[in-house]
């Protein structure tokens, strides 16, 4: 299980905000472990807080901007997503202005400042959200994403535009270790015909041609583009010639899209968690990732508690014979078969329910039902065996309870069932004494749940 990461030290960037075009300063800062990503605004009274969560988002159209109450922070996009892409699960961010420094528009500053000050592994493991089934959100405009089941994170996406300059590109990420190479220098960009309503709207005083790609597609007169290039701050353009406005060329021919790609992450950065699918977008934006990125949201609240995965074609790291070494308990109160995942805190328990269970003859003869009871013994003896495999002689130790709370039993289990049983320790044990927290799942279904404090005590010679 990986563990959890936050920066190793402070960093601070400053730049003009792409809209305000105000210089603000942005710290990141480390944070403890299960922080997640919040924004501080230091500039206004009392330093409100605003934890970078999908739900939080109130505005979409030019950028990704958190809200809560009368607090604002816009265009955070880049910055989450260099956080991502980098492993980062804590940070605080700490901003003196109402938006993060546009920089050159992409997120290769954020990052390598990243990289500069190193990460720092924390013990809590991280808590990622694995993808089991397919998720999928339309939007009206054609806009398409789906996510699916994979080993990691990766994202596949294709954006389409009726353009005379840019029409259909796409772009892959398949390991998040090449977004610095491959997406981090992506910069942000935006159409002639868009620019005016914006500086009309008093948006975009920040931007300029260091900082996003300007298309232009559809000729206009020469003294609209020369008045244009004025309130930009830039050199005049024959506006015969459509293209690309930059005097710097693209990074690569398809670098709108992976821009493109490059806010999906940040956007999905938002559900909290780091993710185990792959996305693919077709005509992404804001607007659709956020709607997404709420999705997984509720499917998250929903599964609290992700079942582990549970291959039965890989070899268990325990087997039965090493489950009666650490345990004394045997036929018919052994509730472990074998041990599929293990860390130092936390243990994956398997138990097979058959109809030959003893237990099943008389609860109860027509319809068969694993005792409530039973389910917190197995929960209880797989956090045995987590406990054993630290001590050199086990078989000369015993666990046994001395308090259980919180038992909630939510499904009830029968023959053919297998129960994936996943035990956590709450704390350190001290003085032969362990609390734990134990869920044992069906499948994908949550079917009981308890917290427990049990004392190891060596066994009489």
């Amino acid at each position: 299980m990986q563990k959890q990461l936050t920066l190793k030290q402070s960093f601070t960037l400053k730049g003009k905000g792409l809209h305000t075009g105000g210089l603000i300063t942005a710290v990141f800062a480390p944070a403890s472990e299960n922080f997640g990503y919040k924004i501080q605004r230091t500039d206004l009274e009392g330093q409100p807080i605003i934890d970078c969560l999908a739900e939080n988002v109130g505005e979409t159209q030019r950028g990704t901007v958190l809200v809560k109450d009368d607090v604002k922070v816009s265009t955070i996009e880049h910055a989450m997503a260099a956080l991502y892409a980098s492993g980062v699960d804590n940070c605080l961010i700490q901003l003196d202005g109402p938006e993060m420094p546009i920089l050159d528009g992409s997120a290769a500053i954020f990052y390598d400042e990243i990289q500069k000050v190193g990460l720092q592994e924390q013990a809590a493991n991280k808590n990622y959200y694995i993808v089991k089934k397919k998720i999928e959100i339309k939007g009206e405009n054609g806009e398409h994403i789906i996510i699916t089941p994979d080993d990691e994170f990766c994202v596949n996406t294709m954006i389409a535009f009726d353009s005379k300059v840019l029409s259909s590109q796409f772009a892959n990420l398949d390991h998040m270790s090449d977004f610095g190479t491959e997406v981090a220098s992506a910069r942000t960009f935006v159409f002639v015909r868009e620019v005016q309503p914006l500086l009309e709207l008093g948006l975009i005083k920040g931007g300029d041609l260091d900082n996003a790609i300007v298309i232009y597609e559809n000729e206009i007169s020469q003294d609209k583009l020369d008045s244009l290039a004025d309130q930009l701050g830039v050199e005049h353009r024959d506006a015969t010639q459509l293209g690309y406005l930059n005097s710097r060329p693209l990074t690569w021919s398809n670098e709108t899209a992976r821009h493109k790609l490059l806010d999906i992450i940040g956007d999905l950065a938002l559900i909290g968690r780091p993710i185990r699918g792959r996305v693919i977008a077709t005509k992404p934006g804001h607007t659709i990732n956020n709607k997404f990125a709420r999705e997984i949201r509720r499917d998250i609240r929903k599964h609290d508690m992700q079942a582990p995965i549970y291959d039965p074609n890989q070899a268990p790291i325990m087997d039965a014979n090493r489950v009666n070494k650490l345990l004394p308990h045997r036929y018919p109160m052994l509730l472990v078969d074998k041990v599929i995942d293990i860390g130092d805190d936390y243990i994956v328990g398997i138990k097979n329910v058959t109809v030959n269970e003893p237990f099943f003859t008389g609860h109860f003869p027509s319809e068969p039902v694993m005792p409530g009871v039973l389910l917190v013994e197995a929960m209880a003896q797989a956090g045995g065996i987590l406990v054993m495999n630290t001590l050199e002689e086990p078989e000369k130790w015993s666990t046994y309870f001395l308090k259980v709370d919180n038992v909630k039993f939510r499904r009830k289990v029968v023959p053919g069932d297998t129960l994936v049983s996943k035990v956590q320790l709450l704390g350190p044990v001290r003085r032969g004494i362990s609390s734990m927290a134990g869920f044992i799942f069906v499948g994908d279904t949550l079917v009981a749940q308890a917290e427990f404090t049990a004392q190891i005590v060596k066994n009489r010679e």
